[in-house]
């Protein structure tokens, strides 16, 4: 019986480990895709407007798309950070104290 929990509890940890890589996997995606996209319209737009990057047109993309990646950044890896284990844990005594 307690080979039967072991497997159970190393697949979920497995499947966990799974779902996190694959959400570290979507962000360095994300990254990529940010960069590249931005670099694009950066050159397109330092060109169209007469080699001037001192535009708030040629940067308003990359800020705005630069605040959403940031949340999906604080997702992947800041969950951990910030509602990890311990935490929740202590969530569980305070609540079992009361």
């Amino acid at each position: 019986m307690e080979t039967y929990s072991y497997n159970t509890t190393e697949n979920t940890r497995l499947l966990e480990a799974q779902k996190k890589v694959k959400r570290i996997k979507g962000f360095y995606i994300h990254a990529i895709v940010y960069v590249c996209v931005n670099v694009l319209i950066i050159f397109g737009n330092y060109y169209e407007s007469g080699r001037n990057l001192f535009h708030f047109d040629t940067y308003a993309t990359a800020f705005f798309w630069g605040i959403g990646l940031l949340a999906h950044g604080l997702s992947v890896f800041g969950a951990d950070w910030i509602f990890g284990k311990d935490w929740e844990e202590r969530k569980i005594q305070e609540y079992l104290k009361k």
